[in-house]
């Protein structure tokens, strides 16, 4: 009964949903203070270091880190990026989509697995005033601060409950 229930749990963890949720202060106080705190997992290391190393132009704002800082928070996200994390669902799944892929892609928006997965939602929902921008994930993801993006949590502002 004992191995039975380790066995039961192994593979739990091996197909965890979602990502993994992030646990990292410094990357909360820098990153998670001007926007949601995108877990490592949603992209692949190549992606995080190319947004990492364009800090000066993130997006349109300068995000700069001193050295120390900026060593620590990269060191945690390589740690961390999809490729390291397959054991989550949603983070296999990204790498799985960017296999074939020969673009680099420096957005999460960006990854195939990401657009497919929003390809249905009509984009007045996605433009409106209350999500202005697929980068919005906590908007309608209500469980995206946990790292879980499941259909049952998606609450779309002045539309409701989201099903595929």
């Amino acid at each position: 009964m004992k191995y039975i229930f380790s066995l039961l749990l192994f593979i739990g963890i091996l197909n965890a949903a979602g990502v993994k949720p992030v646990n990292n202060e410094l990357y909360i106080n820098e990153c998670a203070s001007c926007h949601f705190g995108y877990q490592p997992g949603l992209l692949p290391s190549k992606s995080w270091d190319k947004v990492m190393n364009n800090l000066s132009n993130h997006f349109g704002t300068d995000a700069s880190l001193d050295q120390e800082d900026f060593d620590k928070i990269y060191k945690y996200i390589m740690e961390n990026s999809a490729e390291k994390a397959m054991n989550y669902k949603r983070s296999r799944r990204i790498v799985n989509s960017l296999a074939s892929y020969t673009q680099d892609i420096n957005s999460i928006t960006k990854v195939p697995y990401i657009i497919r997965k929003h390809r249905e939602i009509p984009k007045r929902l996605i433009t409106q005033d209350k999500v202005k921008t697929l980068s919005n994930c906590t908007a309608c993801h209500t469980t995206a601060k946990k790292g879980i993006y499941s259909e049952r949590d998606i609450r779309i502002p002045g539309y409701g409950r989201w099903d595929d």
